[in-house]
């Protein structure tokens, strides 16, 4: 990837949403896709520019019924699959953060609905930004159902990176 220039604005008051001057959390939530690893990126050079602490968050279960059935057979189990799945997805992820300069890469896996578990994150960890690709896995349910990142850029309780 090419090195961007990245300029920081804040809001009127000075301030990012949470109050702070500064930009000192940042969650990026992948699931492996082509569009989360271009957040990945994103991600990561803007948390290396700015010494962010960088969360990475993948939410089990978000993949095709034939790739489950792929990965049961080679694990053995549904559950042991979606595990390494995620633990692959995070490592890499992680992988690249660090090799941009990150310094403080933290990982971990959530289950259940995409949108409510970033948000419910990125409350608890007090994040600054989320950054997100704008499409995953899940096209045809973001078609009909309305895509994980617009939910998260909507009831998000801080600044949404959206990457396309």
């Amino acid at each position: 990837m090419q090195s961007r220039a990245i300029l920081l604005e804040t809001g009127a008051d000075g301030l990012f949403p949470n109050g702070r001057s500064a930009m000192r959390r940042m969650l990026l939530a992948t699931d492996g896709s082509m569009g989360a690893s271009r957040a990945t990126e994103v991600a990561a050079e803007l948390a290396s520019a700015t010494g962010s602490r960088l969360s990475i968050l993948t939410v089990g279960g978000n993949i095709s019924g034939e790739e489950m059935r792929q990965l049961a057979r080679a694990e053995g189990n549904a559950a042991d699959a979606l595990e390494e799945l995620s633990n692959q997805v995070l490592r890499q992820a992680k992988e690249r953060a660090e090799g941009a300069g990150v310094t403080d890469v933290r990982v971990q896996i959530g289950w259940g609905d995409p949108a409510e578990l970033i948000i419910e994150t990125a409350r608890r960890e007090k994040a600054d930004a989320i950054v997100i690709g704008r499409r995953g896995h899940g096209r045809l349910a973001g078609l009909l159902l309305g895509s994980v990142s617009q939910k998260v850029a909507t009831l998000a309780p801080c600044v949404v990176i959206v990457v396309p």
